[in-house]
């Protein structure tokens, strides 16, 4: 095997384990249940007054226009999973390996699909420890998650206030982030003015209810605006642990048509995997099966150690150039349909 390709294998082994990660034996809400004062740049992953690596773009797009259509406000995904002391089911929020691997994995191969739409905003947040989720203490994992919204809730206040100006906005994330956002949108935007200043939400890797919000309503066309787009991604034939248990309905988005159609690979845009800068287009297929996105395992470099069904980490990876295109339509669909309306 490549010397250079080992440690990225290894870094996806990483991430694909990251969901049994230890439970910490018990869990008391922090002392530093402080309010945090995203005033300090520190306290955003991404921001556009400093470089971070959600500027990055694979060499085969660094030829393409970059445009300032719309902010966007990205939370990043459960990173935290490593077996800390039992009093620490929250991030420390300055946590420097924490808060470098937030970069090189969730800001360069998530966010940078953003920004080509226009500035991208992603604050650092207290996430809850991965064993939250699994906990068979729901007070305590109640209490972990609240911490987490709490701050989420805060750099979006902050950000509206302070940088929004106005402007149309983008809300993306992925797993615990949407888990966050979902409750965001539905607490702050959903039937309210800025459910029309929202271009799109791209609610990922986390079922969202299809009813869940009451004005909003799922996407169900490549360039609608004001929408929500999401979906959960696993190969062909295969169910996540209890699926049959939930009777609710989730939305679900395919994200290569933006329709209900199925897409084969000849429509795939394009993945970005293990090389940052090799965009792989025509390897992902994606349908519309009970809540789900499916898919024929992908071939790619590095595929054969690629063992699980459960496609979760690659939910934007794999329509990497698919999402990219998509939210700059919405974007600039979003522009046109406002500039009619003056």
């Amino acid at each position: 095997m490549q010397k250079a390709l080992l440690p990225k294998i290894l870094f996806i082994g990483i991430l694909l384990c990251s969901c049994k990660g230890k439970v910490p034996k018990q869990w008391e809400a922090p002392e530093s249940n402080n309010r945090l004062d995203y005033s300090n740049i520190d306290l955003w992953a991404a921001h556009p007054s400093k470089p971070d690596s959600s500027d990055l773009i694979p060499k085969p797009l660094q030829a393409e226009d970059l445009n300032d259509f719309a902010d966007v406000f990205f939370v990043y995904p459960t990173i935290y999973w490593q077996k800390r002391s039992d009093d620490l089911w929250n991030a420390p929020i300055d946590d420097e390996k924490l808060n470098e691997r937030i970069e090189s994995a969730s800001m360069k191969n998530q966010a940078s699909i953003f920004n080509a739409v226009g500035d991208i905003y992603a604050p650092r947040y207290r996430q809850a420890h991965i064993g939250a989720y699994f906990s068979d203490n729901p007070p305590a994992s109640t209490k972990a998650f609240e911490l987490a919204y709490k701050d989420v809730k805060e750099a979006f206040l902050y950000y509206m206030e302070h940088h929004n100006k106005g402007k149309p906005f983008v809300i993306a994330s992925h797993s615990q982030g949407t888990t966050h956002c979902m409750r965001l949108i539905r607490e702050l935007i959903d039937g309210t003015d800025l459910e029309d200043q929202m271009v799109a939400a791209y609610l990922v890797g986390i079922g969202v209810p299809a009813f869940y919000y009451k004005s909003l309503k799922p996407c169900s066309y490549p360039t609608e605006v004001s929408c929500i787009c999401s979906w959960r991604t696993f190969e062909e034939g295969h169910y996540p642990d209890n699926h049959f248990s939930y009777l609710t309905e989730y939305i679900n988005t395919n994200p290569i048509t933006w329709t209900d159609e199925d897409a084969s690979k000849d429509q795939h845009l394009g993945a970005v995997l293990l090389d940052f800068d090799l965009l792989e287009p025509g390897i992902c297929e994606a349908k519309k099966q009970e809540g789900l996105i499916w898919m024929k395992k992908p071939a790619f470099k590095g595929s054969k150690f690629f063992f699980r069904k459960n496609y979760h980490v690659g939910d934007y990876n794999l329509f990497y150039l698919d999402v990219r295109k998509n939210a700059v339509n919405r974007a600039r669909a979003w522009i046109e349909k406002h500039t009619e309306m003056r």
